[in-house]
């Protein structure tokens, strides 16, 4: 078992996108946020493939500038296929290498920080995109903009599940808008860099990704439990407890993230993530308590000042384009990746919290 993942993981990844896996053989891929959450993902995958199932290699060209990569900002990456370089893509880059494929992971995502780094935060999702957006049509490269779920603020009842085609409900002003409206715009480039352009572009809105290799200080929900058990304190629910959400393990969030990268429906944008069960913090507190067999409680406190308060009382995906255009299901039940995201915490947290 790594500090990053769980080997079996990376292996189920490998296997589901087996049958479309080789539109990498021989071709060029740069990814941004390299050493992010996702980004370790992905280069662990691409390692795998090419010692496993590509004909010939897949070079990789993996960015990062390591402002939230924490312990994970290690780049020993032992595939000399896959390139690191230290670059903050709000500065242009440039390559001599043809690129087939722009994989634009790099943000911050998680309240703690983008309310750290709100510049950044916002500088990252729209000029970053704008470089990268350009290099793309430099290289007629395929382009997928990592959005986020965040983008329809907090949905009426009646957009809920949430369609790709619903507007959103969110502020320009607060906390949280300099990721949710960042968001927005790198939408909105993506959409004028192909209408002007031509670029070939692909959004995925991921909806609560969750798994091995969050680090303990994400301060978002699995984490925050996951480390107050580690120190056998009680869990902290904020606000009322009854916001709700969907989680979607790693497996089911790499599987789809790949079918939209090789194989998207060119200019569409899809929801990735799990729509069952949708499930309030309170009752996720409780579920996580009898899956690791545990008396851990659970306190309901206000939110705390590192943490923005307006977040949506619901957030769940409609996911049937995704499914339609590309036969994308989720196979990992919740309880199914807990068990997995905890036994994973438990060996690799310290519990500070």
């Amino acid at each position: 078992m790594s500090d990053f993942f769980i080997q079996s993981d990376i292996s189920e990844i490998v296997t589901r996108i087996q049958n479309i896996s080789q539109d990498l053989s021989g071709k060029t891929v740069l990814l941004t946020g390299a050493r992010g959450f996702l980004g370790r993902y992905f280069i662990e995958i691409f390692k795998q493939l090419n010692n496993q199932n590509l004909v010939l290699p897949v070079h990789v060209i993996a960015l990062d500038n390591l402002i939230t990569s924490g312990k994970f900002s290690e780049k020993i990456i032992d595939d000399s296929n896959i390139e690191f370089i230290q670059h903050d893509v709000t500065e242009k880059f440039s390559c001599n290498k043809k690129i087939d494929y722009v994989i634009h992971a790099a943000g911050i995502a998680s309240p703690e920080y983008y309310q750290k780094y709100p510049f950044e935060t916002l500088d990252v999702a729209i000029n970053g995109t704008k470089n990268m957006l350009q290099l793309a049509k430099e290289n007629n490269s395929k382009f997928t903009f990592f959005s986020s779920s965040e983008i329809y603020g907090n949905p009426d009842s009646q957009n809920i599940p949430t369609k790709e085609e619903y507007w959103g409900n969110v502020s320009s002003l607060g906390p949280r808008a300099c990721y949710d409206e960042s968001k927005r715009v790198g939408e909105t480039l993506c959409y004028v860099f192909n209408q002007q352009f031509g670029v070939n572009v692909n959004i995925v809105r991921p909806f609560n990704f969750y798994g091995p290799g969050m680090q303990e200080k994400d301060f978002r929900v699995l984490p925050n439990f996951a480390s107050r058990i580690k120190a056998n304190k009680p869990l902290k629910v904020y606000g009322r407890g009854d916001q709700t959400r969907t989680f979607c393990y790693i497996t089911d969030a790499l599987t789809g993230l790949f079918q939209v990268i090789l194989r998207g429906v060119p200019n569409e944008v899809y929801n990735i993530g799990n729509p069952e069960p949708e499930i309030s913090v309170i009752h996720l507190a409780e579920m996580i308590s009898k899956i690791i067999d545990s008396k851990t409680s659970h306190d309901v406190i206000n939110y705390p000042d590192n943490y923005p308060s307006n977040e949506p009382t619901r957030r769940c995906p409609n996911i049937e384009k995704i499914k339609n255009d590309l036969d994308y299901q989720p196979q990992v039940k919740l309880e199914d990746g807990l068990k997995r995201f905890f036994s994973w915490t438990d060996l690799n947290y310290i519990g500070k919290k």
